[in-house]
């Protein structure tokens, strides 16, 4: 499946990447690659949990536009 993340780079150089669809799904890494790679990785562990947990795996996340 495919999932869309949003990325963005801390103060240290560090990106963060988290995944809206699951809450509280966030990874980061030293490099864009490295921080996808290791989001894709918790988004594995993240859907896991859920499941256990009998939660639905993913909210719906949309995209709206707001008149400038």
């Amino acid at each position: 499946m495919n999932y869309e993340v949003q990325l963005w780079q801390d103060e240290d150089g560090v990106w963060i990447v988290e995944c809206p669809a699951i809450p509280g799904c966030v990874s980061q890494g030293k490099t864009i690659d490295e921080a996808l790679k290791n989001v894709t990785d918790a988004i594995r562990g993240c859907l896991e949990v859920r499941r256990e947990l009998g939660l639905p795996e993913t909210l719906q996340v949309r995209t709206v536009h707001v008149p400038a």
